[in-house]
């Protein structure tokens, strides 16, 4: 797809009018679901922050058709200029809870994209759906892309819920599903870590009030388990979503040389992640490599330019990451915090 601009006139500053939708060309990336919409200035002196502002209501409309919208060629150039595009589109930013993956803080409340082997793939999720709030959004800038690869994969989860068959989608729809975490292994992060306390007693209470429940073993080790539903409406369009980690964190969504190592080392029962059937039954490896399927076939990727702004729509869209080589440095921030009147199974809003 052409991805390249049309040609700008020679318009002198003072003559762009920050609230002329024209200045910006609009064209959708996916030729079958348009995401992301990819936002281009037609010519050089666009206030990018400016223009936000003016057309924040028609944006916020974009965002919730397509789920993603890139901004790219505005001349954004580092952290500074990615939080004030992000406080333009008004986002309210929120800290990394319940931690999985190792950041970096970089300022604030940005921090970098996941530190994960760059010879690896990060499966497509939908950042913290296991939690008892989670964002509404989530935002990625690129300050430096990587030599090769290194792609943010997005898939729309409607469109993955459409894909996945009647009867796995209804037993999902009527268990829900279960996360099992074991802390304390040595993989992972700490417990204290993932949920920001220093003590048993902080740790429990946290886990109270999140719809957590825990077993405390011995050397310090803690497992919890989450039970969530697996398919949620939009806070906003109503629509149903597939809204979860069930793929991401399965054994069988592990290589098999890794997967045969951690089992045998640490035993099924012991594993960092796992995920379950909302009542406690394993969910067959068939079933998820459905899953997996489901997201593949809606899965789009795009090269990451210096200076590009990707907004996400965090129910509406999955995201991932691509392996790469050379070096790549890719800022995220999230916010606009969800919180649903329940999480679990049954409930959708």
């Amino acid at each position: 797809m052409n991805m390249m601009p049309k040609p700008g006139l020679n318009l002198r500053r003072p003559a762009v009018r920050l609230s002329d939708g024209s200045l910006v060309d609009k064209q959708g990336f996916s030729s079958i679901s348009g995401l992301p919409l990819v936002l281009r200035p037609h010519a050089k002196g666009v206030d990018l922050l400016g223009w936000i502002r003016d057309n924040q209501a028609q944006l916020q409309q974009d965002l919730l058709q397509y789920g993603g919208l890139l901004f790219r060629d505005f001349d954004m150039r580092g952290v500074q200029d990615f939080q004030a595009g992000l406080n333009a589109f008004g986002v309210q930013l929120m800290n990394y809870i319940e931690k999985a993956t190792p950041r970096k803080q970089v300022d604030g409340q940005v921090y970098t994209s996941t530190i994960f082997p760059p010879e690896h793939v990060i499966a497509l999720h939908n950042e913290l759906s296991y939690v008892r709030q989670w964002p509404g959004r989530i935002a990625f800038f690129c300050e430096v892309a990587a030599e090769t690869e290194g792609e943010t994969p997005v898939a729309d989860v409607r469109r993955v819920l459409a894909a996945i068959d009647a009867e796995v989608k209804e037993k999902f729809r009527r268990l829900g599903w279960m996360l099992v975490r074991n802390f304390g292994s040595g993989i992972g992060p700490s417990w204290q870590h993932s949920l920001a306390v220093e003590t048993r007693e902080e740790a429990e209470a946290y886990m109270q009030k999140s719809d957590t429940q825990w077993t405390w073993m011995e050397g310090d080790r803690l497992r919890t388990s989450q039970v969530r539903s697996s398919i949620r409406c939009h806070p906003q369009t109503g629509e149903e979503l597939w809204f979860n980690h069930i793929a991401f964190w399965h054994p069988s969504s592990m290589t098999d040389e890794i997967r045969t190592s951690l089992t045998g080392d640490l035993g099924v029962e012991n594993l960092p992640y796992n995920t379950f059937y909302g009542d406690g039954t394993v969910i067959p490896d068939e079933v998820v490599a459905h899953l997996r399927a489901a997201y593949d076939a809606e899965t789009v990727k795009f090269r990451w330019q210096p200076g590009d702004l990707l907004l996400l729509d965090n129910m509406l869209v999955a995201h991932g990451r691509s392996r790469f080589s050379g070096e790549r440095k890719i800022l995220t921030a999230m916010g606009d915090e969800v919180r649903p009147a329940s999480v679990l199974p049954g409930s959708t809003n």
